[in-house]
């Protein structure tokens, strides 16, 4: 029989596109992953091939296979993507909206007429006075790594010398942090998802809470909106997460994502259309998905490694403790401090909702026994 869906490459096979493998059997959808070996987190369960991202032949060759090529992380090289566009792949987001979450430095610049922390790419620590800052690595960096709070010149020009050139912005003394997922299709459709508060410890975010219960209406409809004029502005195809610092009343860029996103993990359970179907969606140009939530308030948490590794018998008190709870497991290695997996909570109260999250987090971890 002919098929006449198409097929979607994946580069990357780690959780995110094991979390798009569901949406992608109900839609009928094809998944092809480009994975680097076959016991990544999406390998484990999806078609793939086993090769290097980095590798412009490898990718080139993968992409032959595909109808569209997407990512699930930031990683591969501009270079190799923008290969794929010189040869005619149909790539989704493109390199000259894909750069935006891969280069700190030239985001600041392309949204510079929004609200952002005051930045600037420094080589030397000459002529900084105020401190102290935050330093972030113009690549890479995630999960906290590759930021620095910086406190004096001397600092700064230890840094400098390990790393090299490095993007400076102001410390915001923030009130929290939010992040806003977006979709945007090729004839220019999108949606938002209500803003999510982002809980961080040690720069790992370890809960969500959806609505963002600080926020009130006009500076959610405000932070929604900053969200969609910058997917407009830089011409963004699939998901995206816009992290942002609230202070007061005010809003400030913090990061872009061009995929689907930890903070969105909340829209498996918590919303009609999750942020997964919706990058499929996006990426096959296919009419967006309604965002609206499916119960009052979603809390996700993530499970991080411990040093327990047993992650199936925490089902049996937990389930039976909260038949509502949602779980997903990664499968993969335990690793003290990786995501390894989520819980998620749907329900009416906030506080409540947190508070049997971390309780089944404290519980998988080992933190508590009962």
């Amino acid at each position: 029989m002919s098929d006449s869906f198409p097929t979607v490459g994946i580069i990357g096979a780690g959780q995110l596109a094991r979390m798009s493998v569901a949406p992608a059997i109900d839609l009928g959808i094809n998944l092809l992953l480009l994975a680097q070996s076959s016991n990544e987190s999406a390998a484990q369960i999806a078609n793939h091939v086993v090769g290097d991202y980095a590798d412009v032949d490898t990718v080139l060759e993968f992409a032959k296979r595909c109808d569209v090529v997407t990512f699930e992380h930031e990683l591969i090289p501009l270079s190799v993507v923008k290969a794929l566009e010189a040869v005619g792949v149909v790539v989704r987001p493109s390199s000259s909206a894909f750069i935006y979450s891969q280069d700190k430095a030239q985001m600041r610049q392309r949204l510079s007429n929004f609200p952002s922390p005051k930045s600037s790419v420094v080589t030397t620590a000459l002529g900084i006075t105020e401190y102290p800052l935050i330093a972030k690595a113009i690549s890479g960096g995630y999960d906290g790594r590759g930021v620095w709070k910086i406190n004096s010149e001397k600092e700064l020009s230890a840094l400098i010398a390990e790393v090299g050139k490095v993007l400076i912005e102001e410390l915001v003394e923030f009130d929290y942090e939010i992040a806003v997922m977006v979709a945007r299709s090729p004839h220019g459709q999108a949606s938002t998802w209500a803003p999510t508060q982002t809980v961080q410890v040690d720069g790992i975010c370890t809960m969500t809470l959806t609505p963002a219960p600080q926020l009130d209406q006009e500076m959610s409809t405000k932070a929604q909106k900053l969200a969609l004029d910058i997917a407009q502005e830089i011409s963004l195809i699939g998901v995206m997460a816009v992290e942002m610092f609230v202070k007061d009343d005010q809003l400030f860029i913090n990061e872009l994502a061009m995929r689907p996103h930890n903070s969105g993990h909340w829209t498996i359970e918590g919303s009609v259309t999750s942020q997964f179907e919706q990058h499929l969606r996006a990426v096959l140009d296919l009419p967006l998905g309604d965002t609206s939530m499916s119960a009052p308030v979603a809390v996700m948490g993530n499970i991080l490694g411990s040093s327990k590794t047993d992650m199936y018998r925490p089902y049996l008190h937990l389930m039976a403790r909260n038949p509502g709870l949602k779980f997903h497991h990664y499968k993969k290695d335990v690793r003290p401090g990786r995501k390894i997996g989520h819980v998620t909570l749907l329900g009416n109260d906030a506080v409540e909702l947190s508070h049997e999250v971390q309780h089944a987090l404290d519980y998988m971890s080992g933190e508590i026994d009962e």
